[in-house]
């Protein structure tokens, strides 16, 4: 169970991405302010790497920089993932711009966590009461 718990937020988001990677160039309505694209490519990939830490769990905080370096990484590799997806896509293109927007979003996630033992904390206590929550007695 706890595997499960950790893992299904990450498939969720990352199913997330892909559903909206597969829309064709028309179909998404975004805000019309400059940098809208990117900010949204920033958020959803922010909210990826929470995910991906949320998944690392208690292991995680053993070398906080490493599980940061980590989610990064997955992030990015992901990215590419969804960059060479969005090549079949009509109306879609493979964008440098996005997957480094993908990476800020995720760098500044796991930034901040990695700096904030307090936020570490409460994500692992989240955890363990979700747990706590699932357990048949």
């Amino acid at each position: 169970m706890k595997f499960v718990i950790r893992i299904v937020p990450m498939i969720v988001v990352m199913g997330t991405i892909f559903f909206l990677s597969h829309q064709s160039g028309d179909s998404l309505d975004l805000p019309s302010f400059f940098g809208a694209d990117k900010l949204a490519h920033m958020i959803a990939y922010g909210g990826l790497a929470f995910t991906v830490l949320w998944f690392f769990g208690e292991k995680g905080l053993e070398n906080p920089w490493r599980t940061s370096f980590m989610t990064v990484l997955f992030c990015l590799l992901y990215g590419i993932s969804d960059e060479y997806h969005q090549s079949f896509i009509d109306l879609r293109s493979v964008s440098i711009f996005d997957l480094l927007a993908d990476t800020a979003g995720a760098f500044c996630c796991s930034l901040l966590w990695a700096v904030s033992p307090a936020l570490q904390q409460k994500m692992l206590a989240c955890q363990i009461n979700l747990l706590k929550c699932t357990q048949f007695k």
